[in-house]
């Protein structure tokens, strides 16, 4: 593992690129009204993203078609898109990403990787890397029977990867939505930029991808779970600064709100919080990049202080913008959306603790 976890000057001219395209082309109040459309995400902007900056396949090795970095780049850009909750399937898209590199088929990756077509991985959102994988999926020859729920990214995915058991174990299949025997149900979800849906399956085709899914699935979710507390970090970075700017506007009683010692320690605190959790996401994701053996252990701590981390740092931005903040027309909602979800995604504070005990040996409560 890397001992400088400081951003390197690749990483911060990726951040400048991915920051200026979502200056440019996501707009909170383009977001906003997004969300109220029949179309919530951007797909214009992820093949931008995708496409042109390359941001779907960046982590992956380019004997695979991807472009070469590490999940240190990849953070780097989920720090960005979770500044703006950009309403992009990018999750979905580390996901697949990660298990097709885990199980090195090249195709699929240089299709994701060119923006052109949106895949994600039918493991529930909710399903923490630990744990064990247990389809409800059967696979009968080429073809797939069975329900996935809460599939992150699965009503714009073009293509799903699907955990499914047959009479040799427990493989990975690649499945085309357009085919016969798809099905797609959205769920209502607490994050309006980020859906998610139940994948109905019956005898729909589809292509085997591993043969053992299970190595393949531990290391998409750990993955994920490790790009994900970097976006944390990037929407408690926001809500952090959005605050410091609107308290130094702000005035009641003839003063600036800022210039209240009780505001300025809650921001000192945030503060502290906030470069906290930078260093855990950093090093999580730095773990991941070298493939250390004490990975889990740092997505672990990453995801156990970053989860709860953003939504502390979005729910003292909702107080100390007062009304304003309890508007819809205001942003905030959307970024406390973001937090919850993501506070649930991949497992509970409480869960990753207590796998921190388990990986050093710390007896549990």
């Amino acid at each position: 593992m890397s001992t400088d976890l400081l951003y390197t000057e690749v990483e911060e001219d990726l951040r400048a690129a991915v920051r200026r395209v979502l200056r440019d082309r996501c707009e909170v109040s383009s977001v906003l009204a997004r969300c109220e459309s029949d179309e919530p995400y951007d797909l214009a902007l992820w093949r931008t993203l995708a496409g042109e900056l390359g941001v779907a396949a960046l982590a992956v090795p380019e004997e695979l078609g991807g472009g070469g970095a590490g999940v240190r780049e990849l953070a780097v850009v989920a720090e960005e898109l979770g500044r703006s909750v950009a309403p992009v399937p990018f999750l979905g898209t580390v996901l697949a990403t990660a298990a097709l590199t885990a199980a090195g088929a090249a195709e699929p990756i240089a299709e994701i990787g060119a923006g052109t077509l949106v895949t994600t991985l039918a493991v529930g959102l909710a399903t923490r890397p630990s744990a064990r994988i247990e389809p409800a999926v059967r696979v009968d020859g080429a073809t797939l029977t069975g329900t996935a729920t809460a599939v992150v990214d699965l009503e714009v995915a073009d293509r799903v990867l699907v955990p499914a058991t047959g009479p040799d174990g427990t493989g990975l299949y690649l499945v085309d939505t357009a085919v016969t025997g798809v099905s797609r149900t959205p769920v209502t979800p607490l994050d309006l930029t980020r859906r998610f849906g139940t994948l109905e399956l019956t005898g729909a085709q589809a292509r085997l991808v591993a043969a053992d899914a299970e190595p393949v699935l531990r290391r998409a979710l750990l993955t994920a779970a490790g790009v994900l507390a970097a976006e944390q970090v990037g929407l408690a970075q926001h809500s952090l600064d959005s605050t410091v700017e609107y308290v130094r506007t702000r005035y009641q009683f003839g003063r600036q709100i800022g210039s209240f010692q009780a505001v300025k320690h809650r921001l000192a605190d945030l503060w502290s919080g906030v470069s906290t959790a930078r260093a855990t996401s950093r090093n999580a994701a730095d773990s991941l990049s070298d493939a250390d053996a004490e990975a889990e252990l740092a997505v672990a701590l990453a995801q156990a202080y970053c989860s709860d981390l953003a939504v502390l740092a979005v729910e003292e931005s909702l107080q100390l913008h007062g009304g304003i903040g309890m508007t819809w027309e205001h942003p905030i909602h959307l970024y406390l959306g973001r937090a919850k979800s993501a506070q649930l995604t991949f497992g509970t504070a409480e869960h990753h603790r207590a796998r921190i005990a388990e990986l050093v040996d710390l007896p549990s409560a």
